[in-house]
């Protein structure tokens, strides 16, 4: 059932699906209870790159969940229950972003986890050189860098990233194969 326009929409109530040691569904809790206790569950992270191989680098909002204000190049979420990886991405990416149409192109699954997440990572990538409409309430500000430039910004320890975002552009080799 759509959501209803007219109400406002909390996130910390969408219904997600709780994974075992083996990241096989064994339940489902709010995205609350999932933060709360740092429940292991589904992930999306879709990275942006421009034919000319720029990626598309944005600030999150300071309200977000986890990790509020700080760079990130991946674009996603949480994995509502029942729902596919890969239509999960589709949904982040026009929810984020504005961007439709696109084909994924899989980089890898992996597990991360820290103090604040425990998620298992679909991670992909997409080509979009169209324009990029933010969703205010999580995208705070966003551009096109060079892979060199977010490498250099990478190596500044001072640089505020996602931690999960710099596994996985390790995992993937994504600076490594580019500029």
């Amino acid at each position: 059932m759509p959501l209803d326009p007219e109400l406002p929409h909390d996130p910390s109530a969408e219904l997600v699906a709780v994974l075992d040691d083996a990241g096989q569904p064994c339940g489902v809790a709010t995205r609350a209870q999932v933060r709360q206790a740092n429940l292991l569950h589904g992930a999306t992270a879709i990275l942006v790159r421009r034919t000319d191989g720029s990626i598309y680098v944005h600030r999150r909002t300071a309200t977000k969940d986890i990790y509020p204000g700080v760079h990130d190049c991946w674009a996603g979420g949480v994995l509502a229950a029942d729902e596919t990886a890969d239509n999960g991405a589709l949904r982040e990416l026009a929810e984020e972003l504005g961007i439709t149409g696109v084909s994924l192109t899989p980089l890898l699954t992996t597990l991360w986890s820290d103090h604040h997440v425990r998620a298992i990572y679909h991670a992909y990538t997409v080509i979009w050189d169209g324009p990029i409409i933010h969703q205010p309430e999580e995208v705070a500000w966003g551009e096109w860098w060079s892979p060199h430039v977010l490498a250099e910004r990478l190596a500044d320890p001072t640089f505020e990233f996602v931690p999960d975002g710099r596994q996985l552009l390790e995992l993937a080799g994504v600076l490594a194969a580019s500029d």
